[in-house]
């Protein structure tokens, strides 16, 4: 994984001279581009867009564009969660519609030893990215909260990261999320939540189940001891009935 965020990284530094002010429109060699980047970080999508045209003008084939993204992983290299291109031979337009998933948390795996195995970036399409597609979205302000850390063990994660895990996380509220300083579940899938509430820390006990019902009764539990700024050190929800608070 360190090889290839270290590819990226060069890659996109050595060409961020060229797309760096790449427009939404332009012609080139008689083709009109229509470039559309949406939330994408402007210089990932960028380099995506040069390569997709360089190899389309090549033959004029979206067949083998599309099989040089596939055969070469460009959609992963360059952060995207979907893509569409199409082109109108009558007007020779060849248009691009990227989209990029949204960061819910950073994620570090450790191995059975304790031993940190490796980083990540959780999206909201349950996948997984090099950690540098976060500095990609704060240098460009798309992304201006801290994320939280999600702790993982490799057995854990070893068929790809909980898609019931994903999905809680993202039906928390943009606001309770960026309180959030860590999410912790074990192999019992018992889920633990760590918030920051002025610089103090609260421990938040799930449990393994009904996590939807309860993120909705913690959301205003936090709304409301943050309205009174009393900060308790934990809360117990593994009951859904019973809500515990210690101070």
């Amino acid at each position: 994984m360190c090889k290839k965020l270290l590819a990226s990284i060069l890659t996109l530094s050595f060409s961020s001279a060229l797309f760096a002010s790449l427009p939404e429109s332009f012609t080139q060699n008689n083709i009109r581009y229509q470039s559309f980047f949406g939330e994408c970080p402007s210089k990932s999508s960028g380099m995506f867009a040069l390569l997709v045209m360089k190899e389309f003008e090549k033959e004029r084939s979206l067949k083998d564009v599309k099989e040089k993204i596939v055969s070469e992983k460009w959609d992963e290299k360059f952060f995207l969660s979907d893509y569409r291109i199409g082109y109108n031979p009558v007007n020779k337009t060849l248009k691009m519609q990227l989209e990029c998933p949204e960061a819910l948390a950073k994620v570090q795996v450790y191995k059975a030893n304790g031993e940190e195995h490796y980083s990540a970036i959780l999206g909201n399409n349950n996948k997984l990215y090099e950690p540098h597609y976060e500095n990609l979205l704060r240098a460009e302000e798309k992304l201006i909260y801290n994320l939280p850390l999600l702790a993982l063990s490799a057995d854990q994660i070893s068929d790809g990261p909980s898609a019931d895990l994903t999905n809680f996380i993202k039906k928390v509220s943009p606001e309770l999320r960026k309180k959030i300083s860590e999410i912790i579940i074990n192999k019992n899938n018992d889920l633990t939540i760590i918030f920051s509430l002025s610089g103090k820390a609260t421990s938040v006990f799930m449990g393994a189940d009904l996590w939807d019902e309860k993120i909705t009764k913690l959301d205003k539990i936090i709304g409301y001891i943050t309205k009174n700024k009393k900060y308790p050190k934990s809360i117990n929800l593994v009951n859904a009935k019973k809500v515990v608070v210690k101070f």
